[in-house]
């Protein structure tokens, strides 16, 4: 028999197999197509809608809308899909899974907390591929992870995810009671290195804060009368080389807000380099190795089942920042 000359056609893509899947009951409320995000990891969103438009994605056997609230107990049809569809991605490097591993401080049935480590973004995107929430994901192929909230790519600390969709809708609304004028959800204290000496006491910062975009697409966030109320307290823990070591209580949680209050009180983060001083950050990489930002997620208090179960979460500062400041003396 004479063989098949090759073929210049690309192989076929193997596909997923069509599956149906019982929404569990703390996943009642989710909307259809963030159910079908969670289950088609790493597939984007149009690949999602496109899905459930034409009618391959049944809920209980008939069609439905991507925005339909899911039940406990409903029946979802997911269709077969190409893994090139879905976005197969190349797993993190191994040596970056072990270091996420040991960032774990604390786990339960319902949370999953880590001291994430400075230059590790919160979630992937703009070109980052392994976000904390990925590599967690990958760590846990079998758990449901979702963030509970974010932390600025250079700030180190506490970074909050929820294995049960109960526990993250009750940790968002404590998040949005933040907002509110009297009220603390989430007690949120962090550490930070102040540039200068700033004065004794609790400095409170109340100004509002604007994100605007500038050339490049980059956020850059600055007081401005139009912006969100915003709120922080600053208090100075000890002296360090004519510098502030300071605990920061914040009780609105803005982007970059106590960069931007620092700032704003003439008493930038070391080592901030979007807001800080470039002559002290300079000063401080040569003379003491501050080769980042000064600014730690320390600790988080909150409680869940309506107050009746308290959470205290701490995470160490970090070695790097810890030696810079034993170098200022």
């Amino acid at each position: 028999m004479t063989p098949s000359p090759p073929s210049d056609k690309p192989a076929a893509q193997p596909k997923t197999a069509v599956r149906t899947v019982t929404v569990p009951e703390d996943r009642a409320g989710q909307r259809l197509d963030n159910f079908l995000l969670g289950q088609l990891k790493g597939a984007p969103r149009s690949l999602v809608y496109k899905l459930v438009r034409s009618g391959q994605v049944r809920v209980n056997g008939g069609r439905a809308k991507a925005e339909r609230k899911l039940e406990g107990g409903d029946e979802v049809r997911i269709p077969p899909v190409s893994l090139t569809e879905v976005g197969e991605k190349v797993a993190p490097p191994s040596g970056f899974l072990k270091r996420m591993e040991a960032a774990i401080v604390f786990e339960d049935e319902r949370l999953l907390v880590i001291n994430k480590p400075t230059g590790v973004a919160s979630h992937g995107g703009s070109g980052i591929s392994h976000g904390a929430i990925e590599t967690m994901r990958a760590l846990r192929p079998y758990q449901s992870l979702e963030l509970v909230h974010r932390l600025d790519r250079d700030t180190s600390g506490l970074l909050v995810m929820a294995k049960k969709r109960s526990a993250l809708s009750e940790l968002q609304a404590l998040l949005r009671e933040d907002s509110e004028e009297g009220t603390r959800g989430i007690e949120k204290r962090y550490l930070t290195l102040l540039v200068g000496r700033m004065p004794d006491g609790v400095m409170s910062v109340d100004a509002p804060l604007h994100i605007g975009l500038r050339q490049g697409g980059e956020r850059h966030v600055q007081v401005h009368r139009d912006g969100k109320p915003s709120l922080s307290h600053f208090r100075v823990l000890e002296r360090r080389g004519g510098h502030s070591y300071c605990e920061v209580r914040i009780e609105t949680g803005r982007t970059h807000q106590i960069r931007v209050h620092a700032q704003h009180i003439g008493h930038p983060v070391a080592g901030d380099d979007k807001y800080g001083d470039p002559a002290v950050n300079k000063r401080l990489r040569e003379q003491v190795g501050l080769k980042r930002l000064f600014l730690h997620a320390a600790s988080l208090q909150f409680a869940l089942d309506g107050g009746r179960t308290p959470y205290v979460l701490t995470a160490p500062l970090s070695d790097d920042l810890a030696e810079a400041l034993d170098r200022l003396g």
